[in-house]
């Protein structure tokens, strides 16, 4: 099959890329644009029937759809001292003068007795906002808030900082856009440089670039396209993490083609029949590697959190999109240019001798078991981090900390619970008329007193606002630890959701929610999908590499060495923040990321190495012989790609935001451990020790010819 393509591609160059053009145009000219059908709303992450989300419900029928948002002035005096009702006036002076300042989008501003914190040292100014998220005009909002704000407290002995979540937005744009920019810039540099470096081409170098470049303009049209057919959600995030996800498997085909169709003019092929040959060889692996991806990425639909559950489709469409570049697009644009595609490099012309990958590979072949052994060891020694493996649910925390926003929360604790800024909610609901206002006034004294709330934030008229009818009232509880910390998402999952049911007045009905109480059913569907997904996709990746290597065995070992990838990344990422970083946990998000970027994209690896270990057995070399070849020949294009890849996640390593930088060290670190340590060594150790037990039930390494008649092979080709 694939030596037919290969055929009509290399034969007919200007065919392929024309039909490339052709649906380049039609998609950017006519689909919508990903931004017309992506979402932000985190509610619809979740089904319906978690306690958060009906709580939400509930609100939104009793008080309205809440729209808007609020910026929190945080106010204390300088000394530390208690606030002197002169402050207290000044203050109120403060919110007056911000609402005659007709600033656009502020809607109310307020601020009184009710809002100084419970011994005396701090006040609270809520600003409220119209409109919610990132919103330009809210951003600027908070500028002319804190410009407002610093000469009406001018020598007053009063220091503040407005937070709350449009300015942390507003703090924190530049250092996202900032870590973009230096990932973004990374990546090109970082291709382009390992590859001129690999080459000494710079036409090979800016193949990857162009070919990214035009499957990404085509890519988020034909998601929006498929996004309105079939009506499925995606995340705002989704072109970013798309981009990475094109660039990764893009440069990792594009190598694997390269080194191949060098490998090939080395052994005296002529250019067009090399290529042939090339797409032949390397389209089944390309094809295979990223039937795996699609399935890894697929399986996320059977995900409850709609946040994981919108990358499937999405990504998947991609990475086909790349997949189907790679074996047309980019053997066609190598047919045109044929050897001038290495200029103005000879080497594609000779075969290096001694290099490091020879060396490398006829250890391998000679001591397998050690090999696999010290590679499998190292594995199971970092996995071990996971023993003390936590999730951290702190949005806050994961942001820099020499913001302002930052430091009113920091001004509030001093005064209120971690939880004032971001109350959970009890929403009771009465099943027979109107609430009884004594009752509910004492249940909220009573919801005070559960171990871990610090109290009851009053609202307009008292501990509990009522709907227009009486039949819904509401109560908001500050919490004594951070609103995402996760004793608080315990509390609010356990004993607070068991009391505030139990305790209900009689009649009622409650439901908890707010932030924590939706992190808490985040990180109940979190656990539910790792558990459900990873075993579904780890089947279905298995059966694609039993049908690749018609093999029962050697797709159950290459599962248990991605699986040890898996634990490994994570169990050295725990080691780096939780052992030697001293923080409380890793992101929530980072398991389904390393999943995403190291089990899926690493898989690639794997099936390369093994495809090449398999065709050099086909050769007729003995498995120590094959495993020797295998790590000769295919180590430089996995290492190669390997290199490019993780180093462009290194790069969010300079960051400055907690999540990105862990991102950044775990996807980075676990693809070099997919690279060099699991498909270079684990593998091809493993694949010799079993010798032709790896290939039970069929024959997939049963010699085709004499190897001295057919050393024209290869997966990629030598460095």
């Amino acid at each position: 099959m694939f030596e037919r393509l290969g055929r009509f591609v290399v034969h007919n160059p200007w065919k392929v890329i024309a039909g490339w053009v052709l649906i380049t145009v039609a998609v950017v000219s006519f689909a919508p644009a990903l931004g017309d059908v992506v979402t932000s709303d985190q509610s619809n992450f979740l089904p319906s029937d978690y306690e958060s989300v009906q709580a939400g419900e509930l609100a939104t029928r009793a008080f309205g759809e809440q729209n808007d948002s609020s910026a929190t002035i945080v106010v204390r005096r300088e000394d530390g001292a208690e606030l002197s009702q002169q402050d207290t006036g000044a203050i109120g002076d403060l919110a007056q003068e911000l609402q005659g300042a007709d600033i656009e989008r502020v809607t109310q501003v307020v601020t009184g007795e009710q809002a100084v914190s419970p011994n005396k040292k701090v006040q609270l100014v809520s600003v409220g906002l119209k409109g919610i998220g990132d919103d330009p005009v809210l951003v600027e909002a908070i500028g002319k808030i804190r410009d407002t704000t610093a000469p009406a407290l001018e020598d007053t002995g009063l220091e503040y900082a407005v937070t709350g979540d449009v300015a942390m937005f507003a703090d924190n744009a530049d250092a996202f856009d900032t870590a973009f920019v230096i990932v973004g810039a990374a990546t090109i540099v970082l291709i382009i440089g390992l590859l001129l470096l690999i080459y000494r081409s710079p036409v090979a170098a800016l193949l990857p670039i162009v070919t990214v470049g035009v499957v990404s303009a085509i890519a988020p049209g034909l998601i929006a396209w498929l996004a309105q057919a079939f009506n499925f959600q995606v995340d705002q995030s989704v072109q970013i993490v798309m981009t990475i996800v094109l660039y990764g498997v893009g440069t990792d085909y594009i190598v694997f083609l390269l080194f191949r169709f060098r490998e090939q003019l080395r052994a005296g092929e002529d250019p067009k029949q090399a290529l042939v040959k090339s797409v032949a060889r390397v389209g089944e692996v390309i094809a295979s590697a990223a039937a795996a991806i699609i399935i890894a990425f697929s399986a996320l639909l059977l995900a409850v959190f709609g946040g994981f559950r919108s990358f499937g489709p999405s990504l998947s469409i991609a990475v086909a999109l790349m997949a189907l570049a790679s074996v047309t697009l980019i053997p066609a644009v190598v047919s045109l240019l044929g050897t001038k595609v290495f200029w103005p490099s000879k080497s594609w012309q000779r075969t290096p001798k001694g290099t490091t990958f020879q060396r490398l590979g006829a250890f391998t072949g000679r001591r397998p078991g050690v090999v696999a052994l010290v590679s499998g060891g190292l594995m199971v020694v970092l996995a071990l981090g996971m023993i003390g493996f936590n999730t951290d649910y702190d949005q806050t925390g994961q942001l820099p900390a020499d913001t302002e926003s930052a430091r009113g929360l920091e001004y509030m604790e001093s005064g209120f619970p971690p939880g004032a800024l971001n109350p959970t909610s009890v929403l009771v609901e009465s099943e027979n008329g109107a609430l009884d206002q004594a009752a509910m006034n004492a249940y909220a004294g009573e919801l005070a007193e559960v171990p871990g709330v610090g109290a009851v934030r009053p609202g307009p008229t008292g501990p509990v606002t009522f709907s227009e009818d009486g039949t819904i009232g509401q109560i908001d509880l500050m919490l004594d630890s951070s609103p995402y910390a996760n004793a608080s998402l315990d509390l609010v999952e356990g004993e607070l959701r068991d009391f505030a049911k139990s305790e209900a007045p009689e009649g009622t009905k409650a439901y908890v929610g707010g932030i924590t109480s939706a992190f808490a059913d985040i990180r109940s569907a979190n656990t539910r999908d790792l558990w459900v997904i990873f075993p579904v996709a780890g089947l279905f990746i298995a059966i694609v590499l039993g049908l690749l290597l018609r093999s029962l065995v050697a797709p159950l070992y290459l599962m248990v060495a991605v699986v040890l990838g898996f634990f490994s990344t994570m169990g050295a990422t725990v080691l780096a923040f939780q052992g030697i970083g001293d923080r409380p946990g890793v992101s929530f998000m980072l398991p389904m990321l390393v999943y995403l970027f190291v089990v899926a994209i690493g898989t690639d690896y794997n099936i390369l190495m093994i495809a090449r270990l398999r065709e050099e057995a086909k050769l007729g070399n003995d498995p120590r012989k094959a495993a020797t070849l295998a790590v000769e020949h295919g180590g430089p294009s996995v290492g190669a790609a390997g290199l490019i890849l993780a180093g462009t996640f290194a790069s969010m390593i300079l960051a400055g935001v907690s999540f990105l930088v862990e991102m950044g060290f775990a996807v980075s670190l676990g693809i070099l451990i997919a690279a060099f340590v699991m498909s270079m060594f684990l593998v091809p150790g493993i694949t010799a020790l079993l010798g032709h037990k790896a290939w039970w039930p069929g024959h997939g390494d049963r010699p085709q010819t004499p190897a001295v008649n057919q050393r024209d092979t290869a997966d990629v080709g030598s460095a």
